[in-house]
């Protein structure tokens, strides 16, 4: 018999992604999002999977609908992905993050049959780590309101999972970028600016600190991840990333050669004080061996290869700019 899955926001970068493998798996998928079918990621999803309008604020009604909707697994990916704006309001991303973490594991505990359920947490639950790179057992000690909320909902699947028995999965995901992803968020916006210099349309691009260190994957990679744990014999919870800590000069350097700039130009790129956030004590890189261990998974989309596809798209959405 097929499996029937729900993804809470399918339409972010990972829930598309992530409908569009289970779809072609054979697996009948119900998604939750707030925008709506409009959303431009749904575009090639629309007429396959279920699509499902619903405040995922509103926890009570997540709740009830999560029970009774009777699917085998969940995805549970819904939730403010923008660490910065986590300072601004911490009430809100503590009741977004923890609060609907709490309303999805509570539904799947009164579902009549239960389902299995992955839930999307970060690598900025360990803040000051000990040391890099971090596995699944590294101290977490979270610096930002973000973290400690994604720390709140990771350590709600562990207590259901142990006290209830309940097949629940933490994703400890880093960094993972695709042409997907918001233009607000710094890889996109380095690719965004280096296609726009390609094109002449912009003069230069501007940074905060070119020397910080990240762990990026691929967003496909990730989900993928997520499907294999749900699929495991047991239930646990997986460091995943690609392994390897890059600077944002790396970044920009594969995003100028993947747009046909030849190097760097010190004058194309600016150094703004006001984007340097402090860097973390410890370098936040993925040890994933518990993944590869476990799940037989490893990433399959190199780096420069998701840079050059990022870079790619957004020569042809400002192309098509120039032309309308």
């Amino acid at each position: 018999m097929s499996r029937r899955a729900l993804i809470t926001g399918i339409a972010g970068q990972d829930g598309s992604y992530l409908a569009e493998l289970l779809v072609a798996q054979g697996t009948e998928v119900v998604g939750i999002d707030r925008v709506g079918p409009q959303a431009p990621n749904l575009t090639q999803l629309i007429g396959r999977v279920e699509l499902l309008q619903l405040d995922l604020a509103d926890h009570g009604a997540l709740r009830e609908l999560v029970s009774g909707l009777e699917v085998d697994e969940i995805y549970h990916l819904a939730a403010p992905s923008f660490v910065p704006d986590s300072w601004d309001d911490p009430t809100d991303t503590l009741a977004a993050i923890a609060g609907g973490t709490a309303a999805v594991l509570a539904g799947a505990l009164a579902a009549a049959q239960r389902p299995r359920v992955w839930v999307a947490a970060s690598s900025e639950v360990f803040g000051d780590a000990p040391h890099s790179p971090q596995r699944e057992d590294t101290p977490m000690r979270p610096r930002t309101p973000y973290g400690v909320a994604k720390l709140a909902a990771l350590g709600l699947v562990r207590t259901l999972r142990e006290h209830h028995g309940l097949f629940a999965c933490g994703g400890i995901t880093y960094n993972h970028e695709s042409p997907r992803r918001p233009a607000h968020f710094l890889p996109r916006k380095v690719t965004r600016g280096a296609a726009a210099i390609a094109l002449g349309l912009e003069d230069e691009l501007v940074l905060g600190d070119l020397a910080a260190v990240r762990d990026w994957s691929d967003a496909r990679d990730i989900v993928r991840a997520a499907v294999l744990a749900l699929r495991a014999d047991a239930p646990g919870d997986y460091v995943l990333g690609s392994g390897t800590g890059r600077t944002v000069g790396n970044l920009v350097d594969t995003a100028f050669a993947a747009a046909g700039i030849p190097e760097r130009a010190a004058s194309a790129v600016r150094v703004d004080e006001r984007f340097v956030r402090p860097r973390e004590p410890v370098a936040l890189i993925a040890d994933t061996a518990r993944a590869q261990r476990e799940l037989g998974w490893k990433p399959q989309i190199g780096f420069e290869a998701m840079i050059g596809a990022m870079v790619a798209t957004d020569l042809a959405e400002l192309r098509a700019a120039i032309r309308r």
